[in-house]
């Protein structure tokens, strides 16, 4: 069928396989609508027949694909893009450091091997992003970007644990009403040399969508951001900016005042039963940030403050322009005046003038969250983490935000990302975010995700890539359609694992995988020989292939950061009470009889809580809350994964989940703060201080304690 053969050479699927032995056909419509979005006229069946033409001609005629994949070992991966040019053809490669190396494919044959290059040709190539130029004998000349990369990211450096913790949620008695990056350096401080933490893996800092005074707020998500290239400033600690201690007079008295009503938003989360509310945290932070930009920055300041500017450049200009702009129009640019919603536009030009002020402190706001997060990372190092921070990369972007506007070339139109129906969910998924193109990022060179990347590593030492099954394809829905009325679309997996494994490279960084749920066949193998790490949740991890009861610890993989909860899943307390059944059973969330639920989640703790009996993790034996949680992280202990996650809410029984799927305003979700067993939320200073914490983390230096032994808290500490 023409239709099936024209989307194959655009890599949009017409069927997929749910599950191993079951293929569902996707129906012309959605494919016809991706193939649309990638700017292809297949509407009819003329149109079809005159686009796959042209399509397989231009395969036919052209020399070199957009981008080219080299692995610095002097491999290259499959069949090599050079093996159909003829004997004869001349090769360029100018690297991105000004080196040139050139060499002539060889006469004698035209087969993949003989296209390798000689050792002067991709084994002398350094790792990065070069220009790759060739001249056949009949003066046909064509070029393309050339990714060298590193075949593998590198692993730990030694088997390490490390906490797993939303940001927002840990509050502290110098917070605005939300955690911080303040707070984010004191946790790294105390867990580094307090609990002998190697890393803290956080929520996505991304810049968030602004709330519309006197409408509707923000998006609290952090995995549907504006953009996901520069952090959200909401996030600075305000008092840690140096022009803050320069603040006089009346300026002084209001930064204050604003620090007071803070303390008051603080209380009202801790102590009042509040949410965290974000907006209102920005409305005093940005008013204490204007404050502060008026204050003359010193010659120093002022010349990293330029530095960093140049470094940034063009992408950071069209970030603070957007936010400037939808500061006068509103946070979502499809409504702003039409000459406006062109970046490159003279209006917007000519707007970015109008607003340089705006544009300025924009600006600058990036710069003082980049300078927080240094401090942060260096923190963490200084206190003895082999990682540090680890990053979170959202799937992606909201389609109103600044990089939806800044990148739109990138983006697919019309177009959401989300996910097929499945066993869990029936109707399928619309998360609302618009896929980047893969034509476009690789007729690029993969330019916006290779500046994602290396922008997300600047202050890291391993990046979490959430659905990490994105790098290879993306469920596209049509706007406005069914998520069951979508297909998948295809991305260059290799050159996007080899824009990865470069960035890890240049940042001595390690890579996280969420490779969750239903995964295509090929691909867990496809990463772990990259390097990538996966995840593992305890939960899930069951003999599937045969007995189907929980996979012993030897048998788990060693590539992973094994853990026993996410943001997404309940916390363990409540697995293990059964509580998560209930709460969903109150939303209106089961499908099935809540008994029937209540008893697949009691056979499943059960099972579990067998094992850690049998194997003597839990010596107290089984009814003890406290020691149950102790025992799931030695069985984690005891696999060879090379990362052990502790979700920070199990570490003091907190009961209550960060997000809740499949809800919008049921529940609460990205608004509660880090709480103990009863609900009450507790501060940073609570956490160093609390005996359960402390009787926990013991698990992970030597034995530990049971539920009946005395539990003494650190010195001048409050039990919790």
């Amino acid at each position: 069928m023409a239709l099936s053969r024209l989307a194959a050479l655009y890599g949009v699927a017409t069927s997929y396989s749910p599950s191993p032995g079951r293929t569902v056909p996707v129906g012309d419509t959605a494919v016809v609508a991706a193939l649309a979005a990638l700017g292809v006229d297949a509407s009819g069946p003329a149109a079809v027949r005159a686009a796959l033409a042209a399509r397989e001609a231009h395969l036919a005629e052209r020399l070199l694909p957009p981008t080219v994949v080299a692995w610095t070992d002097g491999a290259l991966s499959g069949a090599s893009p050079l093996a159909g040019l003829p004997s004869g053809t001349r090769v360029r490669v100018e690297t991105e450091g000004g080196a040139v190396i050139e060499w002539t494919v060889p006469w004698t044959s035209t087969s993949t091997a003989a296209a390798e290059p000689a050792p002067d040709g991709w084994a002398g190539l350094p790792p990065g992003v070069h220009r790759l130029l060739v001249r056949n004998p009949d003066g046909r000349r064509a070029e393309a970007h050339l990714i060298a990369a590193p075949r593998r990211i590198k692993t730990p450096p030694r088997r390490t644990h490390g906490l797993l913790v939303q940001l927002y949620s840990l509050l502290s008695r110098d917070s605005w009403g939300m955690g911080d990056l303040g707070d984010l350096t004191e946790l790294a401080a105390w867990s580094g040399h307090a609990l002998n933490a190697g890393f803290i893996q956080v929520n996505p800092l991304h810049a968030a969508v602004p709330g519309v005074p006197g409408g509707p707020g923000s998006d609290p998500s952090p995995y549907r951001p504006s953009s996901r290239r520069f952090p959200d400033p909401v996030h600075l600690r305000v008092e840690a900016v140096p022009e803050f201690a320069r603040l006089t007079g009346d300026a002084r008295d209001r930064a204050e005042a604003l620090r007071r009503r803070a303390e008051a938003l603080r209380e009202g989360v801790l102590r009042g039963g509040e949410l965290i509310d974000r907006d209102a945290v920005w409305a005093l932070k940005r008013e204490a940030l204007e404050l502060l930009h008026e204050v003359p920055l010193g010659p120093g300041r002022r010349a990293d403050y330029h530095a960093f500017l140049a470094e940034q450049g063009p992408a950071l200009e069209d970030h603070a322009t957007w936010n400037a702009l939808a500061e006068a129009y509103g946070p979502h640019w499809h409504s702003w005046p039409a000459a406006l919603r062109d970046p490159a536009s003279p209006a917007t030009a000519r707007a970015r003038r109008e607003l340089m002020d705006r544009v300025d402190f924009h600006s600058r706001l990036a710069w003082l969250t980049d300078a927080q997060l240094a401090a942060a990372q260096r923190t963490a190092r200084e206190a003895g983490m082999d990682i540090g921070l680890v990053h979170d990369l959202a799937v992606g972007v909201h389609p109103g935000g600044a990089d939806a506007w800044a990148q739109q070339d990138h983006f697919a139109p019309r177009m959401t990302v989300g996910a097929p129906p499945d066993a869990f969910n029936a109707r399928g998924q619309d998360w609302g975010l618009p896929p980047w193109r893969p034509d476009r990022l690789a007729a690029s060179g993969y330019a916006p995700y290779r500046a994602l990347v290396r922008g997300l590593l600047r202050h890291a030492g391993a990046l979490r890539i959430d659905h990490v099954m994105g790098l290879f394809r993306l469920w596209w829905v049509p706007e406005g359609g069914d998520p069951t009325e979508g297909t998948y679309v295809h991305y260059d997996a290799e050159a996007m694992l080899a824009v990865l494994t470069l960035e890890a490279h240049r940042a001595d960084a390690l890579v996280i995988g969420e490779d969750l749920g239903t995964v295509e066949p090929g691909v867990r193998e496809t990463l772990r020989e990259h390097g990538v790490l996966g995840t593992s949740v305890l939960w899930f991890e069951r003999d599937w292939a045969g007995t189907g009861r929980p996979l012993p610890a030897d048998a788990w993989r060693a590539d992973c950061v094994a853990t026993a909860t996410t943001h997404d899943l309940p916390p363990t307390a409540a697995r293990l009470t059964g509580e998560h059944v209930q709460l969903r059973h109150d939303l209106g969330l089961l499908t099935r009889p809540l008994a029937e639920e209540r008893a697949e989640a009691a056979l499943d703790v059960r099972e579990w809580l067998g094992l850690l009996s049998r194997l003597g993790m839990l010596p107290g034996g089984m009814g003890c809350e406290e020691d149950e949680i102790r025992a799931v992280h030695r069985f984690l202990l005891a696999t060879p994964a090379r990362m052990i996650g502790v979700w920070l809410p199990d570490a003091v029984g907190d009961r209550r989940p960060q997000n809740l799927p499949g809800t919008w305003d049921q529940y609460p979700n990205w608004r509660l703060p880090v709480a103990d067993a009863t609900g009450r939320p507790l501060t940073l200073e609570d956490l160093a201080a609390s005996p359960r914490l402390h009787a926990f983390m013991a698990v992970f230096r030597e034995g530990g304690e049971g539920c009946g032994a005395a539990r003494t808290a650190p010195p001048g500490a409050h039990p919790v």
